[in-house]
């Protein structure tokens, strides 16, 4: 908590002094802001910028939703909707590198693996994460005609990027610094000093005194609400360790697998939700890595695998019923129903209850060879590229019917039938079996070719 979680929480707070929320906000206005459903989508994109930084999904959803939630309701998002995406994106934020909300760098602890494997490994879930929220997204907004915001009135990328996009410096400084394997604590204070500098070089971002010990003082009240999670999951597993419930859970999930890794994966992924139930990020890897990952480590899981696994689903129980922090804040500025946005968030979501299972069955699309890092842990040997080019591109299509199929449209509306073969089509392509993909991707392009010719028999053509 305090040598690592407190000074990036420190670094979040600087960032927001400085303006590196109002430039990811006009960053992702600049890029989606005019497509159709524009706000939805800079919300996301957003969202999971700052949430990486600051890794608490629910301070995220207030600050960075008291700008878009308003913005999607314009343009005609539902309130449970707009609240729901909003808790969807920031709660993303936490598995996307380079920070992951700190807690690749409490991983790299934990596990001994390099801080490089791990963002590195993180990168394309997380990325297949967001394009699935933004094709569900784009699929809503196309299934009740919403368009997005006229060009006039957007900030232009060259002005965005002239303006603030100085900030960026601190961040790629940060990656330099980790990946030439720098005290991770050392890294973040010279991160912080960093920050302050490079905010200097324009008007509209240099930070005063004033702004510097509001900075400070920003930084310790959010601290608060880790450090003292951090102590209360500190005494449960002492409290698990000295009464062997952690090797009982292990046990009792391993029982219940019945020898199939499937099963395991399956208990595994209720056990590491419920542990995870209103905590931060930080604290739910912390309390999920002791108690539920070691069920996967007997199956024989490699560690990398096993840790990921677990950190996803502590982490997403922050969108899950009857429990959904992130998306009760959400409906709260939204002004809708906490248990529909939170209902609304969890479909969102689905994508991240679907990609650790890939990963298990599929660790290239870690990128990382995961037998070569079993024999050193301080390296990180890639993976084969055609076996990643492979799973992300059928998992990409997959991702792309099963957002389809939730929200009933690909370019037109979608039959029931069709949406139920579509949602199954998606389940097949993430399957990692060969004949389970052939099966799923001629489903989906078939019934993509059904509809895209309805389409076109409904648009009318223009007249000569």
């Amino acid at each position: 908590s305090v040598n690592f979680i407190f000074l990036f929480i420190l670094f979040g707070a600087f960032l927001q002094k400085s303006g590196m929320g109002q430039f990811f906000n006009d960053l992702a206005l600049a890029l989606a802001g005019a497509q159709r459903g524009g706000p939805a989508k800079v919300a996301v994109v957003s969202s999971g910028f700052m949430g990486s930084i600051n890794g608490a999904a629910v301070a995220n959803v207030v600050s960075t939703g008291a700008f878009t939630i308003p913005l999607m309701k314009k343009v005609g998002y539902g309130k449970n909707f707009a609240g729901a995406v909003e808790a969807s994106a920031s709660v993303g934020g936490q598995i996307l590198p380079p920070i992951m909300g700190a807690s690749a760098f409490i991983m790299a602890e934990t596990t001994g693996i390099n801080y490089g494997t791990i963002a590195l490994a993180a990168m394309f879930p997380a990325l297949l994460y967001y394009f699935a929220v933004i094709m569900q997204v784009h699929y809503r907004a196309g299934k009740e005609n919403l368009l997005g915001i006229p060009e006039a009135d957007l900030p232009r990328i060259k002005e965005v990027m002239k303006e603030r996009g100085h900030l960026l410096l601190p961040l790629i400084g940060l990656v330099v610094m980790l990946f030439m394997n720098m005290p991770i604590p050392r890294a973040a204070i010279f991160t912080i000093f960093l920050t302050i500098i490079v905010a200097s070089l324009r008007k509209t971002t240099r930070m005063s005194l004033r702004d510097i010990f509001d900075g400070l003082a920003l930084g310790a009240q959010q601290a608060l609400s880790v450090m003292i999670a951090c102590a209360v999951v500190g005494i449960i597993i002492g409290v698990v360790s000295l009464t062997s419930f952690g090797a009982i859970m292990t046990s009792a999930i391993a029982g219940l697998g019945a020898g199939s890794l499937f099963l395991t994966l399956f208990f595994t992924m209720i056990a590491s939700m419920v542990l995870g139930m209103g905590l931060p990020s930080i604290p739910a890897y912390i309390i999920t890595a002791t108690m539920a990952a070691p069920a996967l480590a007997e199956f024989g899981v490699p560690i990398l695998l096993a840790h990921m696994f677990v950190f996803y689903f502590g982490i997403f129980a922050n969108v899950t019923p009857p429990v959904a922090l992130a998306a009760f804040a959400g409906a709260g500025i939204a002004d809708g129903d906490p248990m529909k946005t939170g209902f609304q968030a969890l479909k969102l979501s689905l994508a991240g209850f679907l990609i650790p299972f890939i990963f298990i069955y599929e660790p290239a699309m870690l990128l990382v060879d995961v037998e070569g890092l079993m024999t050193n842990a301080r390296e990180y040997p890639l993976a084969n590229f055609i076996d990643v080019g492979m799973v992300v591109a059928s998992t990409t299509i997959g991702l792309i019917a099963l957002a389809a199929g939730l929200e009933g449209f690909f370019k037109t509306h979608l039959n029931p039938l069709l949406r139920v073969l579509l949602v199954v089509s998606a389940l097949l392509l993430v399957v990692p079996e060969g004949y389970t993909d052939i099966i799923g991707l001629g489903l989906a392009i078939v019934i993509f070719i059904l509809n895209y010719t309805k389409w076109k028999k409904e648009t009318p053509v223009p007249l000569q």
